[in-house]
């Protein structure tokens, strides 16, 4: 297990996570809510081995990215202007957007029929000090809950117990909370909730 901290990292401490995700690693990192699977989303190898991990069917649940900003979300997505105005009111926060994928994920992401990706842009420091770091988004996906203490998600030893077998770092950032991010479609010309959570939207 590594330990970060909210503020003073070294760029030693920040570089040996973002090297682990350039070589297509698989790590456990903390979250604006819950510790979760994260690696570089371009590597698709790595993007399989998470699915495969949570027993993700990439054809019925669209895939998640983390990114630093809007400009990184555009790379990634199709984003009207009304959309855009939406996004920029609402993150950072507890929401994930679903929205049109561009061509530039790999394939795992175009799996289903209709080739959305889900986009959340995290408050969590230690995530965006990464993400900045790494010049490209993380595919991210919630520790599972199953039949485990919610602890299992929250706090960072008993995580590397629970799952440090399966990856190649835990990175401790202190303990998690238990919730989830609001989904939120915008497919559409207007966003449609799909799951309550977090985060309250700012219209």
């Amino acid at each position: 297990m590594f330990t970060l901290y909210s503020k003073g990292n070294s760029p030693r401490q920040i570089e040996r996570v973002v090297r682990l995700l350039e070589d297509g690693g698989v790590i456990i990192l903390p979250t604006d809510t819950v510790y979760a699977y994260c690696c570089h989303a371009l590597k698709e190898r790595a993007v399989e081995r998470i699915c495969k991990l949570r027993n993700i069917d990439p054809r019925q649940h669209p895939l998640s990215i983390l990114c630093s900003d809007l400009s990184q979300v555009s790379d990634f997505c199709r984003i009207s202007n009304a959309a855009f105005k939406f996004l920029r009111r609402n993150l950072p926060g507890a929401f994930t957007f679903i929205l049109p994928a561009t061509g530039r994920l790999p394939k795992a992401f175009h799996a289903g029929s209709r080739r959305e990706v889900g986009i959340r842009m995290p408050k969590n420091q230690i995530l965006r000090e990464i993400i900045e770091s790494l010049g490209a988004p993380l595919m991210t996906a919630s520790l599972p809950i199953e039949d485990r203490e919610p602890e299992c998600r929250l706090v960072p030893e008993l995580v590397e117990e629970e799952y440090g077998g399966q990856v190649d770092l835990v990175v401790d950032g202190g303990e998690g909370h238990e919730g989830h991010s609001t989904i939120v479609s915008c497919i559409a010309d207007e966003p449609e909730v799909l799951r309550e959570g977090d985060g309250e939207l700012q219209y």
